[in-house]
């Protein structure tokens, strides 16, 4: 996702020229887009951080969920970036999804944790 982020920052760069000329809607939506991907890599790089399997089966389901919602979000946002500024009126279905399911997927990844014992760190 990260190199995704790059890829449409070049888009913008390359096929829009810095967006410069481009209306205030069209630019805002492109770039937010453009950030929502950023914040998906940096959620997918978080929860890499520190991902390991649950050991109980309802938390790994959980966690498990929690992975597929925020991949999904990663796909809307990059399909929300090439469809949602030719929309009118600057409609944004898939983004909005997108930011559905980031949350939850970050939510489930954080419940998927209760009931687990932590284990000893040897430092």
């Amino acid at each position: 996702m990260l190199i995704v982020f790059l890829l449409t920052g070049q888009f913008m760069d390359k096929y829009y020229d810095h967006m410069v000329g481009v209306p205030d809607g069209i630019r805002l939506l492109y770039r937010t887009r453009h950030i929502f991907i950023l914040l998906s890599g940096l959620t997918h790089l978080g929860i890499a951080a520190y991902f390991h399997y649950r050991q109980q089966l309802w938390n790994r389901i959980l966690q498990l969920l929690g992975s597929g919602l925020t991949l999904s979000a990663s796909v809307l946002f990059i399909a929300a970036f090439f469809y949602e500024p030719g929309l009118k009126d600057l409609r944004t279905p898939l983004s909005h999804w997108g930011a559905y399911c980031i949350a939850a997927g970050v939510l489930l990844h954080s419940l998927s944790s209760i009931g687990e014992k932590k284990e000893a760190s040897v430092g």
